[in-house]
């Protein structure tokens, strides 16, 4: 690690902490992720390399190098990108809320993903800081691999400590041990929704209460029930009397600032059956992104205009 200056830090999880980093022999700034010394956190660190280094994709961070399990511990060196999703929405508020800029990360988010799910690699922790932006505003890119798995068929169970609460399934917040691909899709749902007005759509008060997750789900998207979702009565955490029916609400009024299409495709992203929920390959061919000639040079416009309002630290050696 001696050719690495590791200078602020700029993210902290559950494995490790994120520096900014300076390569002294190629004068690149690269962010540092540094493994938290445990078992755990060395086999976690040797999974996230393995499908780190199976990927190659210009919406997925790029994995530059790997120091695990040195003396100081383990080292992951990635691409440097100035913001996480989360922090561009709370520094460019309306910049962030720029339709076109919107479909335009959309369309890379899920590229990426449609990307993994290829890979039979499931992500199982896609929130907004875990989207890089790059300094301009104009690329996004799938990061933190640390808790993705391969899966294959048939699917095997896996934990349900997974996704954070506020982008979690209703498959896995029911108890299921049995899930797939469409669990990511529901996790990009929420972001989009929440990069419609900046605001999460369905846990915003209640960050660890799984039950009053289920209830605020339930009460925009309905309660299903044999019929709409087949089995679900059988998932461990499904209790009849805990879930009083409710009807599904017009999820425009949710989301009064997304374009009908749009909704359309968030309502097909936030299908509460996870096998009737859209994939992330679908969905990029959803009529939401058929933007027509003037909408598109719309959306160049305004990116060329927002380039002096969108920048990185002025710092950067």
């Amino acid at each position: 690690m001696e050719k690495y200056e590791m200078k602020d830090v700029i993210g902290k999880g559950g494995y490790g902490v994120v520096y900014k980093g300076h390569d002294l022999e190629t004068n690149q700034i690269v962010a540092i992720k540094k493994m938290y010394a445990s078992d755990l956190n060395n086999s976690a660190t040797m999974q996230e390399i393995s499908l780190l280094k199976e990927v190659e994709h210009a919406n997925i961070v790029k994995l530059l190098e790997a120091k695990p399990n040195t003396d100081k511990g383990s080292y992951l060196i990635f691409e440097y990108l100035d913001y996480d999703l989360e922090k561009f929405m709370k520094k460019f508020p309306e910049i962030s809320k720029n339709k076109q800029r919107i479909k335009n990360f959309m369309r890379q988010i899920l590229s990426g993903l449609a990307y993994c799910h290829k890979l039979k690699i499931i992500h199982r922790d896609l929130r907004p800081d875990n989207l890089l932006v790059d300094r301009e505003g104009s690329v996004v890119k799938i990061a933190d691999f640390g808790l993705a798995r391969k899966f294959g068929s048939p699917l095997g169970e896996y934990c349900q400590e997974v996704v954070n609460l506020r982008y979690m399934p209703p498959e896995i917040l029911l108890g299921s041990h049995l899930y797939s691909t469409h669990v990511d899709v529901w996790s990009v749902g929420c972001i989009f929704a929440e990069m419609i007005d900046h605001q999460p759509l369905f846990n915003e008060f209640f960050e660890k209460d799984r039950l009053q997750t289920v209830h605020k789900i339930f009460s925009i998207m309905g309660t299903p029930d044999a019929t709409t979702w087949p089995g679900v009565t059988s998932l461990p955490d499904y209790i009849p009397d805990d879930f009083p029916k409710q009807d599904p609400k017009n999820l425009a009024e949710y989301v009064p600032n997304l374009e009908p299409a749009g909704v359309d495709l968030l309502s097909e992203m936030l299908c509460l059956n996870p096998a009737r929920r859209i994939s992330a390959l679908d969905a990029l061919a959803h009529a939401y992104f058929k933007n027509d000639d003037d909408a598109a040079e719309e959306e160049e416009e305004e990116e060329e205009e927002d380039k002096d309002n969108v920048g990185g630290d002025d710092d950067d050696p």
